[in-house]
């Protein structure tokens, strides 16, 4: 997969890399999503045990056949220091060159993370989705800020996720009965069509199935290279 000109250097500190995300946010668009795209790229990150390496995987999903179209992994030597609120500056090197190992290109990005629902509204999410340029969704298994109530028990109901006075996302029940995940738009795409991607995604678990195959796929990648 061909990937757009990069729109920023990564060799960084983390003080310039807030100032890139403070601009970057405000190219984020959000967008209504007419249907649901066909294929649906699920990514995820891990570092290698010794702390010296990004690991990256995607799958890439067939959303109407609920089938693996394909799958690549890539690694690349960490750079840049953990700061809080700053992870896609470790990881999206590294996921950026699993998606340009891609044969098939994707419709939609869908990440292990935040989009918008993050300090400078910026998150991996939107990260990833202006790299590529392309629509992209987070929806992460924990909470980085903002408040929700807990939302009902059954498959599909939602609760605001809200920050100083602004929704953020949305705390989203994908099974009855089992802990809800919280799903923010990243780039190219609303609120309403981010919550509908991950439940239409969501078939058999708790998280939808592009990120709980590429989960998977990371996990053997940090088997293998040890």
């Amino acid at each position: 997969m061909r990937l757009p000109r990069a729109i920023h250097r990564w060799d960084l500190t983390p003080a310039q890399a807030v100032r890139l995300q403070r601009r970057l946010a405000r190219q984020v668009r959000l967008e209504s999503l007419d249907a649901i795209p066909h294929r649906i790229a699920g990514l995820d990150a891990a570092f290698s045990f010794d702390g010296r390496w990004c690991l990256a995987a995607v799958v890439l999903w067939d959303a109407a056949a609920r089938a693996v179209i394909e799958q690549r992994t890539a690694a690349r030597p960490l750079r840049f220091p953990y700061v809080p609120g700053l992870l896609s500056f470790r990881e999206a090197p590294a996921l950026l060159a699993a998606l340009r190992a891609l044969r098939h290109r994707p419709d939609l990005l869908l990440c292990d993370g935040q989009g918008i629902a993050h300090p400078r509204r910026f998150g991996i999410a939107c990260h990833l989705g202006l790299c590529a340029d392309l629509p992209s969704v987070g929806c992460a298994k924990s909470r980085l800020i903002g408040e929700a109530l807990d939302p009902g028990p059954k498959r599909g109901s939602g609760s605001p996720l809200v920050d100083r006075g602004e929704t953020i996302g949305e705390l989203v029940r994908t099974r009855d009965a089992v802990r809800p995940v919280y799903v923010s738009p990243g780039h190219r795409i609303d609120q309403a069509g981010a919550t509908r991607v991950v439940l239409e995604c969501a078939i058999d678990y708790r998280l939808p199935e592009p990120t709980r195959l590429a989960d998977q796929l990371v996990a053997q990648f940090k088997r293998s290279r040890e």
